[in-house]
C-alpha cells in the first residue's frame, strides 16, 4: 500500500513539474507530450498496481518490476538516441550559420575597403 501511495504522489508531482516547465516555456511542446504520457502511465501504475502485474503476465515476464525495469531501460535508450539526433542536427545548423556569418563579415569588409578608397 505504501508503494502505491508513493508512486501516485510521485506521478502527481511529475505532472505538476512538467506543467510548470511548459507554462514557463522551458520545455517545448513536442517533449511535453512524451513526458505527460510517462506521467499518466505512472499515475495508472500508482493507482492500479494490478494492471502492471497483469500486463507482465500477458507479455510473459516474471513480474511487474522486471517489466518496469526493462521498459525503463528501453525508454532511456530511445531518449538518448533522440537527444543524440537533436544534438547532431543542431551542430550542423550551427556550422552552417557560422559559415554564413563568415561570408557576411567578408562582404562587409570588402564594402568597407571599397568605401575607404
Amino acid at each position: 500500500m505504501r508503494l502505491t501511495v508513493l508512486t501516485a504522489v510521485t506521478a502527481v508531482i511529475l505532472l505538476a513539474i512538467i506543467t510548470e516547465l511548459l507554462r514557463r516555456r522551458q520545455l517545448r511542446e513536442k517533449y511535453v507530450v512524451l513526458w505527460m504520457a510517462v506521467g499518466f502511465i505512472v499515475v495508472l501504475v500508482g493507482f492500479f498496481p494490478g494492471l502492471l502485474n497483469a500486463l507482465a503476465r500477458a507479455v510473459g515476464v516474471a513480474s511487474g518490476a522486471s517489466l518496469v525495469l526493462f521498459l525503463g531501460v528501453v525508454f532511456l535508450l530511445l531518449v538518448c538516441i533522440h537527444l543524440s539526433w537533436e544534438a547532431s542536427r543542431l551542430e550542423e545548423k550551427t556550422r552552417t550559420l557560422a559559415e554564413e556569418v563568415a561570408l557576411i563579415r567578408e562582404q562587409l569588409a570588402e564594402r568597407e575597403t571599397v568605401n575607404d578608397r
